[in-house]
């Protein structure tokens, strides 16, 4: 993983601490800003925190696990696994970096001038895991929200880590909508979905997708079976439907309105 410059670190604490720059000291809860420098101090945590790494790790070892259950009782069609990239497989912490730095959140200029590097690192476990699983015979599907414009350099980052089944016939992008139900159905025409691999629950389910904070959170409790047995989540605090669903996927709010209601979403003492 990449390491933050020093100077980032320093700036990171003020970021946290207040929206103008002054001391810590001076701040107050009514002048924190979560969004979008926020997202520096998620990012830090998950380039730096070997609880990231553990985490991660143990996501990835769960899922051999389960993977080797049911490959012993493996009957009828054949089996694939499916993952979503970003957070997933691939690390897009230093975008979050440098957005937050800016003091600018997600848009997608310069979301698709980061994936036109192809410069994301791995997260920890996921080549290890998916070359054990295409060893064993199991196909792998990329799902994700990336746009057609980006699979060139999509399929390039996957490649420089050898990532099994990196190719067009398994690298499903975004098409008309950012649900995912239809292009699992696509992969279930053939193959019997063992395993889906997320850092957001509408990577699982379409139960999950789009809906208010609270479905999202009765719908994930009410699916506890299917968490660590068909569905592997990993860890993003950085982004994600989790925080547009407080404020009801208003994306077009502005930065402050967001972060008004973000703060409301707080509980303190």
């Amino acid at each position: 993983m990449k390491m933050i410059r020093l100077w980032g670190v320093v700036l990171l604490a003020g970021l946290a601490a207040c929206k103008t720059g002054q001391p810590a000291a001076g701040s107050t809860a009514s002048n924190t800003v979560l969004v979008p420098q926020g997202a520096a101090w998620a990012a830090l945590w998950q380039q730096q925190s070997g609880e990231y790494k553990a985490l991660c790790l143990q996501a990835y070892q769960l899922a051999t696990w389960r993977l080797d259950q049911y490959l012993a009782k493996a009957n009828g069609k054949p089996l694939a696994v499916v993952t979503d990239i970003d957070e997933t497989v691939l690390d897009n912490s230093p975008y979050s970096v440098h957005q937050a730095l800016n003091k600018k959140g997600y848009d997608e200029k310069s979301w698709a001038e980061w994936t036109a590097k192809a410069a994301a690192d791995t997260v920890p476990g996921a080549p290890a895991f998916f070359k054990y699983a295409a060893s064993k015979g199991v196909q792998v599907f990329y799902i994700t929200n990336r746009l057609e414009s980006e699979r060139a350099a999509t399929l390039k980052n996957l490649q420089q880590f050898n990532f099994p089944y990196a190719d067009d016939q398994h690298l499903l992008l975004k098409t008309t909508t950012s649900g995912k139900e239809p292009r699992r159905q696509q992969v279930l025409q053939q193959y019997d979905i063992v395993l889906l691999f997320g850092d957001n629950l509408s990577d699982f389910a379409s139960i999950f997708d789009k809906k208010p904070f609270e479905e999202r959170n009765a719908a994930a409790l009410k699916s506890s079976a299917d968490f660590g047995s068909r569905f592997i989540v990993l860890p993003n605090p950085m982004y994600g439907d989790w925080e547009g669903a407080l404020y009801n996927f208003q994306y077009k709010l502005t930065e402050q309105q967001k972060d008004s209601v973000l703060r409301s979403k707080l509980k303190n003492y």
